[in-house]
């Protein structure tokens, strides 16, 4: 089969080490299913995999990916997720166990016509969501579901910032928020992107400026550039949920106003099983759909990893493997 896979890894041109090749189809243990893979869709994951981040060379080749939609064996139309991990040792949530795993680390990932999986991975997919919406779900959009549903417990009419507005997480974070009732507020360096939320039924704020009022959660996944504005911007006893730090890990805390204000951090990761069918339930009950930058190729696919590194993306690179209904 066709595969895009991580031959080596170069933290200067992480694009170096991919490769789009002949690989052997995927062997099936019991308790698997094999997926007929239509779609699936880049993530920085993937580039932190060729720079060599989180990864060890001494798994090499890799196939990398860890988004899929498509068909399982009997032909029925699934989403795919992507963490492989013990319910008993994450105290039933897969994302707590410390051995968990994503698609493409431990086991081979899902940019190939066919991937294996555990088969209570496998999310059945309505008829009413395409492959290619399906293919942003499990990773950017479950993310974006876990930190607000899960971890901020969101409710109708309370109030959130989203740090960035034209990221898969973040236009993931803005639709859904609204979809739940939220009033929020999107931060963005440009017209284009701040009217670009705007249109998603957010208020667009320029970075760095100042809230018409502090919010009871903010979503950052930004890190150092953000911190202090999302520290400032949250009501006393509100958070601030992160599930990521692009631009520096070691902001300055501002403990004093987190302690005297009573302000929470949570920390989030992916999603579960039980959010990637919940979030499935949500669009298909609102009609929320994920923001798709452009579609590439499998064989293309370095058009699409070219295109992230560009930096200019607006929501979701999507890879197209296979025709699909």
């Amino acid at each position: 089969m066709i595969a895009a896979v991580a031959v080596s890894q170069n933290a200067d041109d992480p694009l170096a080490g991919l490769e789009v090749r002949e690989m052997p189809k995927p062997d099936v243990p019991q308790g698997w299913s094999l997926v007929k893979v239509v779609t699936n869709s880049i993530n920085m994951h993937d580039v932190w995999t060729l720079r060599g981040v989180g990864h060890p060379p001494e798994l090499l080749p890799r196939i990398l990916g860890c988004d899929a939609a498509g068909y399982d064996e009997d032909g029925n139309r699934v989403v795919v997720h992507g963490i492989i991990g013990d319910l008993d040792r994450g105290r039933g949530d897969e994302t707590l166990d410390p051995k968990r795993s994503l698609l493409s680390e431990q086991y081979e990932g899902t940019f190939a016509e066919y991937v294996a999986v555990p088969a209570r991975n496998l999310v059945p997919l309505p008829d009413g969501i395409s492959f290619e919406d399906a293919a942003c779900l499990p990773v950017a959009w479950g993310t974006a579901y876990r930190m607000l549903a899960t971890q901020a417990k969101l409710r109708a009419g309370d109030t959130v910032l989203v740090q960035g507005s034209a990221g898969g997480v973040n236009s993931a974070a803005i639709k859904l928020a609204v979809a739940m009732g939220a009033t929020v507020y999107a931060t963005s360096r440009t017209d284009e992107k701040l009217a670009l939320a705007e249109s998603w039924g957010a208020r667009g704020i320029a970075d760095g400026a100042r809230l018409p009022e502090q919010v009871d959660y903010v979503i950052d996944n930004v890190g150092e550039a953000t911190w202090s504005h999302s520290v400032k911007s949250l009501r006393p006893g509100g958070a601030i949920v992160t599930c990521g730090a692009t631009t520096g890990m070691n902001p300055s805390a501002d403990l004093g106003r987190i302690f005297y204000q009573q302000k929470r951090v949570l920390g989030s990761t992916m999603c579960t099983l039980t959010e990637l069918q919940q979030l499935v339930r949500v669009m298909e009950n609102t009609g929320v759909r994920p923001l798709i930058d452009s579609t590439v190729s499998l064989e293309n696919i370095r058009d699409g990893f070219e295109t992230m590194l560009g930096g200019d993306v607006r929501g979701k690179i999507v890879v197209r493997v296979a025709d699909g209904d």
